[in-house]
């Protein structure tokens, strides 16, 4: 069950908690691998640790012609992508009184328009194919909101309506899009907060304990698997029950 030897998956914004998790998880399952950020260093220490199988390619989603270029790299190293793991993403955090222009624009161009152009150029060799999986990491604010998120929470709110649209149009040619929305992960982020923090937001979660990386990944498996082929257009919430959407 969940074998994806035959498949190449590409994970954008790999060198992340989240995305160290998902590459690994598909590299665990058989997929060659092909991982994508900014950060040229530990793109290709992951690479090595994970092995023969996995691909480095140093690529900037937020230059309009990003995504063409990460795709002929990929085609070049291996070959265009089965699985498409839309994960990049970035936080620019302000009350929406004191938020620039900027900050907001950032924030979209890489979660929702990078997003857009990679899936646009990934549909041609997965139409031909008549297989093809993507998968975009949103977030629970998506849903939720939360101040001093509005850039962040608009921008995963845009990428879940994106997909169902994009379920519907690529629907009949075996291609299917979804949505993980994961809640409170340990990460980095998590990391820093304090321990009233913490309690807060361990008080706001029914089952009690933050999330892993490890947990997103297992829901991607199966989204990016034979199993899921009738399963599109939709957003699997991994967030221990803080938000039951």
């Amino acid at each position: 069950m969940f074998d994806l030897s035959e498949r190449v998956v590409l994970v954008t914004g790999a060198t992340g908690g989240i995305g160290e998790s998902l590459a690994r998880a598909f590299y665990r399952q058989g997929a060659e691998v092909i991982i994508t950020g900014t950060r040229s260093q530990e793109l290709d220490q992951l690479s090595n640790q994970l092995g023969e199988r996995a691909y480095a390619i140093n690529c900037d989603l937020s230059r309009p012609e990003g995504a063409i270029e990460l795709l002929g790299a990929a085609k070049e190293a291996l070959d265009y992508p089965d699985i498409l793991i839309n994960n990049a993403g970035i936080t620019r955090d302000s009350l929406s009184m004191r938020m620039q222009d900027k900050d907001f624009i950032d924030v979209m161009n890489i979660n929702l328009v990078a997003a857009f152009r990679l899936s646009r150029a990934c549909l041609k060799s997965m139409m031909k194919a008549r297989f093809g999986r993507i998968i975009s990491i949103t977030s629970v604010v998506g849903s939720t909101g939360n101040a001093g998120q509005v850039n962040y929470a608009a921008s995963k709110a845009g990428l879940t309506g994106f997909t169902k649209s994009l379920a519907l149009e690529v629907a009949s040619r075996g291609i299917t899009a979804n949505c993980i929305a994961p809640g409170f992960i340990v990460t980095p982020m998590t990391d820093s907060l304090n321990n009233a923090q913490k309690e807060q937001v361990l008080s706001s979660i029914p089952v009690g304990v933050l999330g892993q990386a490890d947990d997103v990944a297992a829901a991607a498996i199966y989204l990016a698997s034979n199993e899921s082929a009738y399963v599109t257009g939709q957003t699997l919430h991994v967030n221990g029950g803080m938000a039951m959407i």
